[in-house]
């Protein structure tokens, strides 16, 4: 590592930010140029301040992780990204490294692996925190690496294969008899889960795994004529919206 590398500590929880920071300033070789709490401080610190390596938490509530890590690289480019988190699947893992991050590492590592971490991503190293790699290797040699829909709760998924199928917020709320308020909060949780913040991310992600083809989808004229009940609780919702969704 040439020289001090000036790093943006991106993490929600206030305390957790400040020990982190404590700690990075017991290594000479880091500078915590600039804090932020969630994912638009992310943005507008990086337009104010030269940095070389943004450690960041994806768990912020405004900006789903993945569009977090684009934007910030597209701000700048040359930066890297090291990634802490409590835990992280590995299809998670596997998607933020493809789109440009440089390491992961969990809160289960002591202080001396944390540093270690970030010394390699500053040298332009990968770091993968082994019990990531662990985990990642079993899932591979496995199949056990789940799409991340089938870690989606029932209610989720129902909502979710509506989504995609075009229905909005009301006509959901409708068809299942439940609120607006009700449906946006789920909704809101099933993107935080899958990491993406706009119906083109579900989009893409349904047809990139051939969740459904577009030639098989029901649109609304004829849901009409379903029960409400028929539609939340009898009939499994793809043999009216053409969505397969595998295990």
């Amino acid at each position: 590592m040439i020289g001090m590398t000036k790093i943006l500590l991106a993490e929600r929880q206030t305390l957790i930010r400040q020990v982190l920071k404590m700690l990075l300033e017991t290594d000479p070789g880091f500078e915590v140029v600039a804090e932020a709490k969630d994912g638009n401080e992310v943005f507008s610190k990086l337009r104010q301040f030269e940095v070389d390596l943004l450690l960041v938490d994806l768990t912020m509530a405004d900006i789903a992780g993945l569009e977090l890590i684009a934007r910030a690289s597209a701000i700048c480019p040359d930066m890297k990204i090291l990634v802490l988190q409590k835990h992280a699947g590995s299809q998670l893992v596997t998607q933020a490294l493809r789109n440009g991050v440089r390491g992961f590492i969990t809160t289960n590592q002591d202080s001396t692996e944390f540093l270690k971490a970030l010394h390699k991503v500053a040298d332009g190293a990968r770091y993968i925190d082994p019990d990531i790699a662990e985990s990642m290797l079993i899932d591979n040699v496995t199949g056990d690496d789940k799409s991340m829909h089938t870690r989606l709760s029932p209610r989720e998924l129902e909502i979710f294969r509506l989504l995609v199928a075009g229905h909005g917020v009301n006509d959901i709320a409708d068809l299942l008899i439940i609120s607006n308020k009700t449906v946006s909060s789920h909704k809101k949780m099933l993107m935080g889960k899958m990491h993406f913040s706009s119906m083109a991310d579900l989009m893409r992600y349904a047809l990139q795994r051939n969740l459904f083809e577009e030639n098989a989808i029901v649109f609304e004229q004829d849901l009409q004529f379903l029960p409400h009940t028929q539609l939340s609780r009898e009939a499994p919702p793809d043999r009216y919206i053409g969505i397969r969704i595998h295990a």
